[in-house]
Order: structure tokens, then sequence, then C-alpha cells
């Protein structure tokens, strides 16, 4: 009796730690992307549009590594001209180090007519501008 006893006590102790062994301790971790600036090098999209339709524009810019995607669209300010720039994500883990050109679409919307200039930044000094007619 003292045996099965003993047996039962060493298969309960055996599989609370098979249990406890099989927690994975990468559950917590996040990866923590870095988001930097990407700089624009094209913007494709309608010269013209109409007033409450919205107008996509196909935004083509440099990644540093093989790592970096597209974030979002951030406001940004050079000297006193106000813009927009491309925020791009790059996560930890082994990457190609060769600049990579990555796309997405940014959507312009007008409630009113006029001319419009639609700026990404470029580099730390200009932006690549895109004006648009709204009738």
């Amino acid at each position: 009796m003292k045996s099965f006893r003993l047996k039962s006590v060493l298969v309960v102790l055996f599989l609370a730690a098979a249990f406890v062994s099989c927690d994975n301790d990468n559950d917590d971790k996040t990866d923590n992307p870095i988001i930097k600036p990407a700089f624009v090098t094209e913007i494709k999209g309608p010269a013209t549009g109409k007033v409450s339709d919205e107008l996509s524009y196909e935004i083509t810019f440099a990644v540093d590594n093989g790592c970096g995607e597209f974030s979002k669209i951030s406001d940004v300010t050079i000297g006193a001209v106000k813009g927009l720039q491309v925020e791009a994500a790059y996560s930890s883990g082994p990457c190609t180090q060769a600049i990579e050109y990555k796309k997405t679409v940014y959507k312009f919307k007008s409630a009113v007519k006029g001319t419009f200039e639609i700026k990404f930044k470029k580099s730390e000094t200009e932006f690549l501008t895109q004006k648009v007619v709204i009738d």
C-alpha cells in the first residue's frame, strides 16, 4: 500500500512539474518596433477631383532595411511649412541591410473647391508636393 501511495505522489509531482515547465516565457514579451520617419520618393495620383470625392494617392517611401514596414502617416513641420510624413516601423531580428522602397495609399477628401497641395517629407529640409484642383 505504501508503494502505491508513494507512486501516486510521484506521479502527481511529475505532472505538476510538467505543467509548470510547459509555460512559455515568451508570452509576456512583445515586439516593440522602433518607429522612424521614412522619406517619400514619389507621389502618384489624380491632379483633379470633385468636392466630397475621396482621392487615392500612391506614396512610395524608402526604408533603411528589410525589416522596415509602413506604420502611419503623421503631421510634420519644416520651418514654418506644414506637411505630412510617413513613419516606418522596424522590428528586431535579422534583416537584409539593403535600402528598400515600400508603398502605401494616402486618401484625400475636400469639402470645398480650390487648389490644394499635398506635401510629404522627402528629406530633412524639404517636401515632395502634389497639387490637386477640386471643383
